[in-house]
């Protein structure tokens, strides 16, 4: 189905009308009562306590005044609304914050602030740089003359990467005035939560274009909670608002946690019900008995004639009141009252604060204090929740010389230097495809400094190493680069961009040397992107070890080639790409077929170690939390090799030959299936074994999995204790909670970005950062913590310390009452019969 949003015109989007509200709350003003309420009776304690209350309305069998018992009643269950209705109002004030942000909209022509929550389908939304986006938008325009602008979508699938955006062909040479004024519809599918498609289409109307369709793609696209980055503004029309967003549907709908401890205690409600209806049923029997034969000779007890139908009732539901001690209604309200100041307990820790931010510990959720002492598994996000994202550039090995193995520190490394001052022609290959080899963009500061605006991480890192080797990256103008080496200035001519892509694993750029007029391919990526297509007559085997030491060492290696084109060898192969670029089917697979034409025979220069520094504490926590017998799944959505290295690096995996790593891919049905076999078969070999085995699956094996091989993808869940799961969707890190969930593992889910929202909301315990990714995982969660390390203490002393204290207070209220209950039988048997 598809729906048509009118661009500017809000009379004919009226139909498609959603608020942009944010909303994690469980509850409104009109639902609160009678939701809080069922969710209270459906825990058969509380029915169980309410059944008591109106046996009690009884006269005839009850000894006290109902007002006894149903106003501790009615007090309980108030103090327990009270604090839910307590969360949920911090929950509100969170989303306040959120909804009342100011942002720029276009409305007849007139740009001017409204709140985010009043954006409407079909408004011209202004952004600044490094604002926020506040809702799903089709890009119409930036301030780049090439309508290009970059965006960070960390938030919403994990990558730190800045992805490109381009404003769609019929939004080209559009002035800046004419933006405010631009009218037309867009066909597009009704709300969906797949965040790697768009296919929509774009008619404007006169005088911008005549009517022209023009197709759109998720790369004319910003999407809610992205971030728009080294860019000076953009602006685009708003498609999809509030829950019909992608993130939207992909946040799904928080429910109810029920802890362990409170199962538990309805579990034996349920039993110590169970005897007592066996109990009343011997007393009642016994006393009816004894009614009809004794009773009736004794002169003080003087029963009617003719007593009426439910005369049989009187004496079993007597003891059964007398019974109902057993389960003691003052444990409910002890039982809150103690968690919610556990709670307060872990806002007040002064080891929980984050000095570097100030942020302190929040528990948004006070009732599940005690499940923190029980949890059996943890998944964690990767990116802005394991990792600090500041890359640093260790150690290189340039024609297969080592450089920063003693000091660690390859800018510091003397030999390099010299190399670099003698004019070694392998390393200024290798520091020229450091600097041009990107997406790098370099400003020059009011300082008159130059900062570089980098894609990625790994990027910036290696720009910024070059530059401090004398390689500078001092400016691009539109295609032309320019390099100051030594003093002096060298230029380029940008003539195309291989981009990378998760199935060629490296990026290549081609580029004319201005000075000699020479046509070179730059390439890098991983080490089984680019040594299988080295040169003939290249020994590589050290580059190959290179990497495999580096590996070693946590650090993410990256391996740099360069190869000089013939011009008629790139002329025709320019058109063949130019060709695949144009395609609408297939696109991407025939693009890396025609790049494969082009990358091959390439001088391999060497490789690059780039230090992808952890969060402070991270290996240390996430060790003593598996020594404590807690197993660790890490989910993300990032690429496979970054996140293994990531694991070996903290802990989360040990390496070979300790530990062992079990890949299942393919991208069929038969290959996945093929793969599961062969890791289900060593999984169970090695169940016995005291080695460290986890398995590795990706996105697009982990659906046909779940789809297909759902039974077993269960089993393996239960015989692993560590797996990492990488470019996977928030809807797939649900699905993995869910699967734990359903084997009666008690789960705890830790993000930071809005990604992370529906894996929050579906672990028993849900735990939020407060990170560079935004607030949506803090909003949504049951605690908000400042690190990843806060973590250990958050489980090992919070969590055991409310879980000791709180079984404890249970065992004693219940072994109490059994105890008090059983001497009033006693001491009451004859009293009972005489309260008629």
């Amino acid at each position: 189905m598809k729906r048509f949003v009118y661009i500017n015109d809000d009379e004919a989007s009226k139909e498609l009308c959603c608020d942009n509200r944010i909303s994690n709350r469980k509850y409104t003003l009109w639902n609160f009562l009678p939701k809080n309420l069922w969710e209270q009776f459906s825990r058969f304690m509380n029915q169980y306590f309410l059944l008591i209350a109106c046996l009690q309305l009884w006269s005839l069998i009850t000894p006290v005044n109902p007002a006894s018992t149903w106003g501790p009643l009615i007090f309980i269950f108030a103090v327990s609304a009270s604090k839910e209705a307590w969360d949920d109002y911090h929950r509100y004030l969170s989303d306040k914050k959120a909804n009342e942000k100011e942002v720029w909209i276009v409305k007849q022509g007139i740009k001017k602030h409204i709140q985010a929550q009043d954006i409407q389908v079909g408004n011209i939304v202004w952004l600044r740089e490094n604002d926020e986006v506040p809702c799903d938008l089709v890009l119409l325009g930036t301030s780049d003359p090439q309508g290009v602008c970059y965006v960070e979508t960390a938030a919403l699938d994990g990558e730190t990467d800045l992805k490109t955006r381009v404003i769609p062909s019929a939004c080209v040479g559009i002035d800046l005035e004419l933006l405010h004024k631009m009218k037309g519809v867009i066909e597009c599918p009704i709300p969906d939560k797949d965040i790697r498609r768009f296919d929509a289409n774009m008619r404007l109307f006169p005088p911008f274009i005549d009517n022209d369709v023009c197709s759109l793609t998720i790369k004319n696209t910003l999407l809610q909670s992205c971030y728009l980055r080294n860019t000076e503004w953009a602006c685009g029309v708003s498609v999809y608002t509030g829950n019909q967003t992608k993130l939207g549907m992909s946040r799904g709908i928080a429910e109810p946690k029920l802890t362990a401890m409170d199962a538990m205690i309805d579990k034996l409600t349920g039993a110590i019900f169970v005897f007592q209806i066996v109990v009343v049923m011997v007393l009642g029997v016994a006393g009816n008995v004894w009614k009809d034969t004794e009773a009736r000779k004794q002169w003080y007890v003087q029963y009617p004639e003719e007593a009426p139908w439910y005369e049989l009732l009187v004496i079993p539901l007597r003891f059964e009141l007398l019974c109902s001690i057993m389960i003691p209604i003052s444990i409910k309200v002890s039982l809150d009252l103690v968690k919610g100041l556990y709670a307060k307990f872990i806002e007040w820790d002064v080891e929980m604060i984050d000095q570097e931010t100030g942020t302190a510990s929040y528990a948004a959720n006070t009732a599940i204090s005690e499940d923190l002492g029980q949890v059996e598994y943890i998944l964690t996000d990767k990116t802005g929740t394991l990792t600090d994202n500041k890359m640093i550039f260790r150690r290189c090995c340039i024609g297969g010389i080592f450089y920063g193995n003693e000091n660690g520190d390859a800018l510091k490394d003397a030999q390099l230097l010299n190399a670099i001052t003698s004019g070694s022609t392998d390393v200024i290959r290798f520091l020229t495809v450091m600097a041009i080899c990107n997406t790098v963009i370099p400003v020059q500061s009011k300082a008159g400094d130059i900062v570089y605006k980098a894609q990625s991480q790994d990027e910036d890192a290696l720009v910024i190493a070059a530059a401090k080797l004398h390689m500078v990256f001092v400016g691009k103008n539109a295609n032309l680069l320019e390099i100051r080496f030594n003093g002096s200035i060298i230029r380029y001519e940008v003539l195309e961009i291989l981009e990378f892509t998760s199935d060629r694993k490296r990026m290549s750029v081609v580029v004319k040397d201005c000075q000699n007029g020479k046509i070179i391919l730059l390439s890098k990526g991983a080490d089984e992107a680019i040594l299988p297509y080295a040169c003939a007559g290249q020994q590589t085997r050290t580059i190959g070890d290179a990497v495999e030491h580096y590996s070693q060492l946590g650090l993410r290696t990256l391996c740099l080639a360069w190869r000089e084109l013939e011009e008629n060898e790139y002329l025709e192969w320019s058109v063949k790409f130019k060709e695949a670029s144009s395609l609408l089917v297939d696109r991407e697979w025939r693009i890396a077929e025609v790049c494969q034409r082009l990358e091959h025979d390439l001088y391999i220069l060497g490789v690059t170690a780039i230090e992808d520094r952890l969060q402070d504490g991270v290996p240390e926590t996430i060790e003593t939390l598996r020594k404590a017998g807690i197993n660790f799944w890490m989910l993300t959505g990032d690429k496979q090799n970054t996140a293994i290295q990531i694991a070996l690096s903290c802990n989360f995996i040990s390496p070979e030959p300790k530990g062992q790593l079990l890949m299942i891919d393919g991208k069929t049905k038969e290959d996945v299936s093929r793969s599961l076999e062969r890791v289900l078969l060593t999984m169970r070999i090695t169940a016995s074994e005291p080695k460290d085995v986890a398995f590795v699956i990706d996105g697009w094996a982990l659906e046909i999995a779940l789809k297909h091989h759902h039974k077993d993808f269960v089993e393996l869940a239960i015989l692993s204790r560590t797996a990492i799961c990488c470019r996977v969707t928030p809807s797939q890190k649900a699905q993995l909670v869910e699967i734990l969930k359903s084997c009666d593992y008690r789960t705890l889910a830790i993000g930071d970005g809005g990604n992370d929202v529906r894996m929050i909301q579906q672990a028993d315990i849900g735990v939020g950062i407060s990170g560079r990714e935004g607030l949506q995982a803090a909003r949504a969660a049951d605690y908000s913590i400042g690190r990843f390390r806060f973590l250990k203490r958050l489980i090992l002393v919070h969590g055991r310390y409310s879980y000791n204290r709180t079984a404890f207070l249970s065992q004693y209220s219940f072994y109490k009452s059994l105890l008090i209950c059983f001497i009033q039988i006693l001491r009451f048997w004859n009293q009972s019969f005489q309260f008629g």
